[in-house]
């Protein structure tokens, strides 16, 4: 089962130790979680994000330097969940394959973004952010090192694979997800679908014949 990928970029606040103050913490990521679907990245305001979670502006800068520190936070949240539920339904494959692999790490994520509305504002509509934008790519580059490992190390591809391949096709896989979501709050599931049949025709040129035709887990 791959490991979680940890991108370095990750919100520089202080750690809440006590329960009051992470609850506390998570109530300014709610609130500033719907504001985001409700008015978009670019509206966000800190003073916004403390009104809504009844607490004082001050007590959002006990913990967060700036809006762009909160939306790290919320992305990084929404984030370990996506990772978590990748490696949870991989591992719950019966029979491993290139194809199964991507499919089931793309619907992994169409399933948390179907959770997570304020996720798709934040990281597929608002790469115009700068923060968000660096998150994104450094995400991307540990989920394909990840990936490739687990790919190699699981028999299903073959070891002139490298990472530049494997860079590539999660970036396109990233930029799918992007278009389908751009207009659509619920995914355009046909371009979706057109991304996993891309995704596997690629990546299956570079499987080993276990990869092609699967193997129990």
């Amino acid at each position: 089962m791959p490991a979680a990928a940890t991108p370095t970029t990750s919100p520089k606040r202080r750690v809440p130790r006590q329960e009051r103050s992470r609850r506390r913490v998570e109530g300014l990521l709610d609130a500033a979680a719907r504001l985001v679907v409700e008015r978009g990245v670019e509206a966000l305001t800190t003073r916004d994000i403390a009104e809504a979670a009844g607490a004082p502006v001050a007590s959002l800068y006990q913990y967060f330097a700036d809006k762009e520190d909160v939306l790290l936070a919320l992305a990084q949240r929404d984030m370990d969940e996506m990772d978590t539920q990748v490696a949870d339904d991989l591992a719950a494959l019966e029979v491993l394959s290139v194809g199964s692999l991507v499919r089931t790490t793309m619907g992994a994520y169409v399933a948390v973004y179907r959770r997570r509305p304020a996720f798709v504002e934040i990281y597929l509509r608002g790469r115009t952010n700068l923060a968000v934008y660096r998150f994104g790519r450094e995400h991307n580059a540990s989920t394909a090192k990840m990936l490739l490992e687990y790919a190699v190390g699981s028999g299903l591809a073959r070891p002139d694979i490298d990472l530049e391949i494997a860079t590539l096709a999660v970036e396109v896989g990233d930029r799918v997800f992007q278009l389908a979501y751009e207009h659509d709050d619920a995914g355009n599931q046909r371009l979706v679908e057109e991304g996993i049949t891309m995704m596997t025709a690629y990546l299956e040129r570079y499987a080993t014949p276990a990869g092609l035709k699967g193997v129990r887990q």
